[in-house]
């Protein structure tokens, strides 16, 4: 679409967490740091909050990668919609095959519990990232709280971070699943993008994606910042769409006025008044090529 014209090499702004374009932004550096030092701790139980469009998996992801192949196994969890069956199910495909000698009657969490004893013993240090937790059904929390009560004299077997929108307090809160709250030992929240941040980001993953200059002009992308109110995955519809009219125009920079028109076909952007009747007075067709 608008690659060869802007000299990128890939789509900057997609949606998909990759890693590649992880920004160490203020929150979320403060955040990976909360989670290497607390899992290096090996307290057990960690949550990570965040509003929707923060960043959260791409957090996770990046977490993951972080973790060094040589001491760590790692199990990524992204669909926590999961009875506890399942999640034992899902935990030992991520962990690999428990060792033999179990007998055929015992069930998966006794399955579980002996590849986390063979894996202990093997020297290796074990992590659980479940991602949207707000949507694990309780009895599923409440299979997570038994998995942490499996621990040597030294650490937990297995220590688990928990990534949720903040709904997963009130979740907490049910009665039912209150001990695993009372063992949460670090937690922190993702915030949005300070206004300084923004530019930052924007010129980050165009440079990843191959772009040789800034393409988004100063007021363009504090345009972005407002309108995005700093969430990375409104950041990233808002800057594409602005990027396809930019295009559309043969212009070689984004200006405020393609990020206004961005904004105008974009759900859950701050829009002002300003802003439509600037965008509607510069004539700009809505951009409907690559829908998000």
């Amino acid at each position: 679409m608008y690659l060869s014209h802007f000299g990128l090499k890939e789509y900057p702004f997609g949606l998909t967490p990759d890693t590649e374009y992880f920004f160490p932004g203020h929150s979320h550096q403060e955040v990976l740091n909360t989670l290497l030092v607390s899992l290096d701790l090996g307290e057990g139980l960690i949550k990570i909050l965040g509003e929707p469009g923060t960043g959260k998996t791409l957090l996770c992801r990046h977490l993951l990668n972080r973790l060094e192949a040589d001491s760590w196994v790692a199990a990524y969890i992204p669909n926590p919609q999961l009875t506890p069956e399942a999640l034992h199910v899902a935990l030992l495909h991520e962990l690999g095959e428990a060792g033999g000698g179990m007998p055929e009657e015992a069930s998966r969490a006794q399955v579980l519990e002996a590849r986390l004893l063979e894996l202990a013993g093997r020297g290796k240090r074990i992590a659980a990232l479940i991602d949207e937790t707000q949507a694990m059904p309780l009895e599923t929390l409440e299979a997570l709280r038994l998995i942490t009560n499996l621990e040597t004299e030294k650490r937990k077997l297995m220590q688990i971070v928990l990534f949720g929108q903040p709904e997963l307090d009130a979740r907490l809160a049910d009665p039912s699943v209150r001990q695993i709250a009372s063992r949460i030992t670090f937690h922190d929240r993702l915030r949005p993008m300070e206004p300084a941040e923004t530019p930052r980001y924007l010129a980050h993953r165009l440079a990843q994606a191959g772009a040789p200059t800034d393409l988004f002009s100063t007021p363009a992308a504090a345009c972005v910042h407002r309108m995005s109110r700093g969430l990375p995955r409104i950041a990233n519809i808002i800057a594409h769409k602005a990027l396809m009219l930019a295009f559309g125009q043969s212009a070689h920079r984004v200006e405020r006025a393609h990020v206004r028109a961005a904004g105008l076909d974009t759900a859950n952007a701050r829009l002002g008044a300003l802003d439509r009747l600037a965008a509607l007075a510069m004539g700009m067709n809505r951009p409907r090529g690559r829908g998000w």
